[in-house]
C-alpha cells in the first residue's frame, strides 16, 4: 500500500505515519519513498521541506497572477509525486487531501482511472456544510464516492453523520468514537490500530477499512 499526502500546504502524513525527518533515496526510475514500519509507502511535501516550520511558497511574477500560479505549480507538484515516485506494485494508493473542494478537481484530472473517495467529518454544522460541497464537487468530477465516515464521534452533540449520508444518497461506513489515545499515536508516528486493536476507536477503524475494502472490490470486480 501507499499513501500520497495531496496536502501540500499543510502536510501531515509522513508525521502521522512515522517517517517524518526520513531522507529521499533518488534512484534510477524515480524516487524511493520511505516506508512506514507496517511497510506502507509515503510520499509528502513535508519530506521535501527544509524543516518541519518552513512554508511552502509558490512565487508568481504578479500579485494578479498569484491564484493562477499556485494552482499550476500544485498541479505539476501532485504529477510529479504520481509519476516519479517509485510506487511499485501496490495494492492500493491512497491520496490524502485537504479539506474543501479544490484539490478534488485536481486529481480527478490527473488520476482519470480513480476508483473512489471516501469523505470524512466531524460531528460539526461546518463540517457538514464542507463535506456537502465535497459531495457535490466529486459528482461534478464523476468520482465515484464510496462512502462517508465520521471522525471524533461522541466529543460533540453535532448533526447527524448518517443523515447527511442518506440525504447525500451515500453510504455511511462508519463512525470513529473520539480517543485522544488515537490522536497522541498520530503524533507520535505509531500505528494506533496494532498498538490497540481492541479499542473502541481501533475496531471502528477495523470496520471502516473493511467497509471500503469491499466498495473497492465491487468496483474493480
Amino acid at each position: 500500500m501507499g499513501v500520497l499526502d495531496a496536502d501540500l500546504n499543510g502536510p501531515a502524513m509522513a508525521k502521522m505515519l512515522g517517517v517524518c525527518g526520513e531522507r529521499l533515496t533518488f534512484a534510477e526510475g524515480g524516487v524511493e519513498p520511505p516506508r512506514t514500519t507496517l511497510g506502507v509507502k509515503v510520499m509528502s511535501m513535508d519530506l521535501l521541506l527544509p524543516s518541519d516550520v518552513a512554508p511552502l511558497t509558490w512565487e508568481a511574477t504578479t500579485q494578479a497572477e498569484a491564484h493562477t500560479w499556485r494552482g499550476t505549480m500544485e498541479a505539476s507538484a501532485l504529477r510529479e509525486f504520481l509519476a516519479d515516485t517509485k510506487w511499485g506494485e501496490l495494492d492500493l494508493l491512497l491520496l490524502d487531501l485537504p479539506p474543501g473542494t479544490d484539490r478534488l478537481a485536481t486529481i480527478a484530472s490527473l488520476v482519470p482511472r480513480l476508483v473512489g473517495a471516501v469523505v470524512v467529518t466531524i460531528p460539526s454544522e461546518v463540517s457538514h456544510l464542507v463535506v456537502r460541497r465535497s459531495i457535490t464537487a466529486a459528482a461534478q468530477t464523476k468520482a465515484p464516492i464510496l462512502g462517508l465516515v465520521e471522525n471524533m464521534g461522541g466529543l460533540l452533540l453535532g448533526p447527524d453523520a448518517v443523515a447527511l449520508a442518506r440525504d447525500a444518497g451515500i453510504p455511511f461506513l462508519g463512525r470513529v468514537p473520539f480517543d485522544p489515545a488515537l490522536a497522541a499515536a498520530c503524533d507520535r508516528g505509531e500505528p494506533f490500530v496494532a498498538l490497540t486493536p481492541e479499542s473502541p476507536a481501533a475496531r471502528a477503524l477495523t470496520t471502516i477499512a473493511g467497509e471500503i475494502r469491499a466498495a473497492l472490490a465491487a468496483r474493480v470486480a
